[in-house]
């Protein structure tokens, strides 16, 4: 799924699908909302990525999201300029991943 005619969030999914195996997995792209922002002008997008997976039990909140950010560095700046990420573990009660 990383060919040249995937989409950003369908890239990015799979990146996180690869790293995390995760449960559930949704990535939206939310740039149209950050049009005229300094990070989007060169064409780097900003995405919602809610994802849950096993890997991040156990983890703090920034730990999660330093692993996230991890799955796709070599994304980073030129094609993410920033991610509003939940990550979640099974274990958190109450909180559910669908959009």
């Amino acid at each position: 799924m990383n060919s040249p005619a995937a989409s950003r969030p369908e890239r990015i999914r799979a990146r996180l699908e690869a790293a995390f195996a995760p449960a559930r997995v949704v990535v939206t792209d939310d740039s149209a909302r950050h049009a005229g922002h300094a990070g989007a002008r060169g064409g780097a997008g900003h995405f919602l990525v809610r994802i849950e997976s096993q890997a991040f039990s156990g983890r703090t909140r920034l730990e999660r999201h330093r692993l996230v950010y991890g799955a796709v560095a070599d994304m980073m700046p030129a094609e993410i300029h920033a991610l509003n990420i939940e990550a979640l573990s099974p274990d958190d009660h109450g909180v559910t991943t669908s959009p």
